[in-house]
């Protein structure tokens, strides 16, 4: 066993020096690679005196991205040796107890080298390829410190196995907890997408089901960890995979007896999940938001560090829809936060793509949809970012002997959910959108559509 320490100390040293030789591949310190050249360039050639100085400053952060990804590469693998050692060594989760056998001893060192964490073994000898990317999620909680995020995972693994985290994804919380929160869809870059309806938990009677006490409190907390739990099982822990979720959480509602001890409860979620959840979150995205919550969040973010808190976004009532647009595309965001996503939707999914067109402002935009064809019907989805506008739709034929058909006609549509709608094709047309801007910004209009074939009623009954 200690020849199998030492071959893997051995191992790792050699990827450093591997490293190492592949940063500096002259054998030059960091910051003397390229200054030299600089240099002499900068005396043999006067006549280009401006140009040595651009070269030397975009030099100079060359280097300095890869004296930090060495650093990075080189507390990784120090990382991985310590973990290694506590593993073979069996101190990882403490020191044993001095009356163990020396059976007892091989019994522990056994069971930790099977150790895991999000369903990854965690001894950096296995060689599996999620292994670093767990690894690296605690350095970058600790800025590659590697004594610090060692310490991190220790109590980690501590943590889960008091708490029984491996096994909370068998418990049941009950149907209240089930409305308060669901995954639905991606953002833009593949993370999944867990919203919280906290603003649910200020309504009375919930309150009184799901909080008030410690014991319930203490519930809350891990349902809270159940969620995270059932995010990380939708994750993808290989190179270039989405490997952090995206957290949405809707205040909407948050008025009542009930906000004092809910604010609690959030804060010591957060903490929690900040200590033994780390970089697993890639941002939380907190709307609805009241002004009380956001002066709360202002005042207590000392309790968080500078990098968790950049991975913080609010978004007020009035700005939900152009907020998370940002980062979940319109085709997987649900109706009722601006987007064209509907449960059980027959008409569209996530692989029909939406087309954007821009109305600007104090102006009067239309948009075509072609209908060449007789026998079909056209369906179509549509919403403008932020609404307040005058909306209509009409089919126009292109007989000019036959008449226009009104669909629809808002003369002040405030906001609300995207506009589906469909009509039938019995002659050569198109329909028309006209959407007319009021306001003094350009608004944003997303939309889809789909032809498909269509059997009139009429010859259902028809013998």
């Amino acid at each position: 066993m200690k020849k199998a320490k030492e071959s893997g100390k051995i191992q790792d040293q050699s990827i450093a020096d591997e490293i190492e030789n592949e940063m500096n591949p002259q054998g030059q310190e960091p910051n003397e690679i390229e200054y030299g050249k600089i240099s002499a360039y900068d005396e043999t050639d006067e006549e280009s005196s401006e140009e040595p100085a651009a070269l030397v400053q975009e030099d100079e952060k060359n280097v300095a991205i890869m004296e930090m990804k060495l650093r990075q590469r080189k507390a990784l693998i120090k990382f991985r040796c310590s973990v290694e050692d506590a593993i073979i060594g069996n101190y990882l989760l403490g020191k044993p107890s001095n009356h163990d056998s020396q059976k007892e001893g091989a019994k522990g060192i056994e069971q930790l080298t099977e150790i895991t964490l999000w369903g990854l073994p965690l001894l950096p000898s296995k060689r599996h390829e999620g292994t670093d990317i767990v690894l690296l999620k605690f350095l970058k909680a600790k800025d590659f410190k590697f004594h610090e995020a060692f310490e991190m995972l220790r109590k980690t693994l501590i943590w889960r196995k008091e708490f029984k985290a491996d096994e909370i994804l068998e418990e049941n919380f009950g149907p209240d907890f089930e409305k308060v929160t669901f995954l639905n869809s991606r953002d833009k870059e593949g993370r999944p997408v867990y919203y919280n309806l906290y603003g649910a938990l200020y309504e009375k009677q919930m309150h009184c089901r799901v909080l008030g006490s410690e014991e319930k409190s203490e519930k809350f907390l891990r349902w809270r960890v159940q969620n995270m739990e059932k995010g990380i099982k939708e994750l993808n822990f290989e190179p270039g995979g989405a490997d952090s979720v995206v957290q949405i959480i809707d205040l909407k509602n948050s008025t009542g007896p009930a906000i004092k001890e809910l604010l609690s409860l959030c804060r010591k979620s957060w903490i929690l999940l900040q200590n033994h959840y780390p970089d697993l979150i890639h941002r939380n995205i907190i709307i609805n938001v009241p002004l009380w919550y956001y002066v709360s969040h202002m005042l207590s973010s000392r309790l968080k560090t500078q990098t968790s808190n950049s991975k913080v976004v609010f978004a007020r009532p009035g700005k939900v829809p152009e907020t998370l647009l940002n980062f979940i595309s319109p085709e997987n965001l649900p109706v009722e936060y601006g987007g064209l996503k509907r449960e059980n939707d027959n008409e569209f999914s996530s692989e029909d793509k939406v087309s954007e067109h821009k109305v600007g402002a104090n102006s009067s935009e239309s948009i075509q949809i072609p209908a060449p064809e007789v026998g079909v019907t056209i369906v179509w989805d549509l919403t403008v970012v932020g609404w307040d506008v005058s909306y209509k739709e009409e089919f126009i034929p292109d007989d000019e002997g036959s008449y226009k058909v009104l669909l629809q006609s808002e003369k002040e549509k405030k906001g609300g959910e995207s506009v589906r709608n469909s009509f039938y094709i019995s002659e050569p047309g198109k329909i028309v959108i006209t959407i007319e801007n009021f306001m003094l910004k350009r608004k944003k209009v997303l939309y889809r559509y789909k032809t498909k074939p269509t059997v009139p009623v009429y010859l259902l009954f028809k013998k």
